[in-house]
């Protein structure tokens, strides 16, 4: 063998691994009835807390290949319409899981607002008095819901790659709140916030995780620019006196005045923030870049088709055999879901 062929022997063989293995991650089999019910069994009545902002209405969020939507403005849009049921950092409960087709339904802290019936908007009355029929007590108006789509059916998983799939939205794994919403905040805030400090740029909600809720506030007007704004004071002398400007939901303005006399002000911007909803990213705001080995139903080269069927069903259906890949009959591992 010339010395010259050898890499491109060695090159051929990784290639062809490479090809392998992602052929066998195509392969999922459909998940089975077992897991199926493990899954509800384990997960109803869980208490999580909070990865994203969700918003109340009738549609709640779509999460599919690690992507939330809706996001940015549309969010925006919706959160400026109906208002939050859920901030980041939050301990939420799912109520409600529905597995159906391509797509696993949760619904949290009640699920989403419900469409009324027709007999909903009959009123009773006689003569002059009317009565509207009672609501449903279980209604709840301010939950919301989340849906797990995947590009053809629900594939066979364990219980840590059904974790890893929803982190975008859910943390198991919190134990605090603190710990929680220090997840979804870029790494700079998250050092700022350990530390008990405050960046120009952050958001109301940060400054509370960092120094707690103001023992004072003086809301005045800048009569240079006009603008009316709030000053958050934390601590008294003979102690460091923090001085937290906000104009809307920004901080603008940060002034310390220490013990020894020192007084330090800070008012260019030291953090941007993303409007967007999914986990926290780097202060470059690079876009969110799937993992390597996050799971997919696509074999190479097929590209990901949008799905846009709504769920309206309710549980249990196994996928009939897929040409190509395994038996859905064929009994998975079991796993322990708790």
């Amino acid at each position: 063998m010339r010395p010259r062929s050898l890499p491109i022997l060695l090159f051929t063989v990784l290639l062809l691994s490479a090809y392998a293995f992602s052929d066998n991650k195509a392969k999922q089999p459909p998940m089975s009835a077992q897991t199926r019910l493990d899954l509800v069994r384990a997960y109803t009545s869980e208490l999580v807390y909070a990865h994203t902002t969700f918003p109340i209405g009738k549609k709640g969020l779509t999460l599919k290949n690690g992507v939330v939507t809706p996001e940015g403005k549309d969010l925006e849009q919706l959160l400026a319409m109906w208002g939050p049921a859920v901030k980041p950092g939050e301990q939420i409960m799912i109520t409600n899981i529905r597995i159906k087709d391509n797509r696993i339904h949760f619904d949290i802290n009640g699920g989403s607002i419900k469409k009324k019936k027709w007999y909903d908007h009959i009123q009773l009355g006689v003569g002059n008095n009317t009565m509207e029929t009672p609501e449903d007590p279980k209604v709840n108006p301010r939950g919301s819901s989340v849906d797990l789509v995947f590009d053809k059916y629900i594939p066979e998983m364990n219980p840590q790659e059904f974790k890893d799939m929803l982190r975008p939205v859910f943390d198991f794994d919190a134990k605090s709140k603190l710990e929680a919403y220090l997840e979804t905040v870029p790494p700079k805030v998250k050092t700022a916030i350990e530390n008990h400090d405050v960046l120009v740029g952050m958001n109301r909600e940060m400054v509370n995780y960092s120094l707690g809720r103001p023992p004072k506030k003086i809301r005045e007007k800048d009569t240079e620019t006009d603008v009316d704004y709030e000053e958050w004071i934390y601590g008294e002398p003979p102690k460091d006196v923090h001085f937290v400007r906000l104009v809307g939901d920004e901080v603008v303005r940060v002034e310390v005045m220490k013990v020894s006399g020192e007084k330090i002000v800070r008012t260019e911007k030291e953090v941007e923030l993303d409007s967007g909803n999914t986990l926290a990213k780097s202060d470059k705001d690079e876009p969110v870049v799937r993992p390597a080995n996050a799971p997919s139903l696509r074999r190479p080269g097929e590209e990901s088709d949008q799905d846009s069927r709504e769920d309206n069903g309710t549980i249990i259906r196994v996928p009939a055999t897929i040409p190509g890949r395994p038996d859905p009959s064929t009994p998975p591992p079991h796993y322990s879901w708790r």
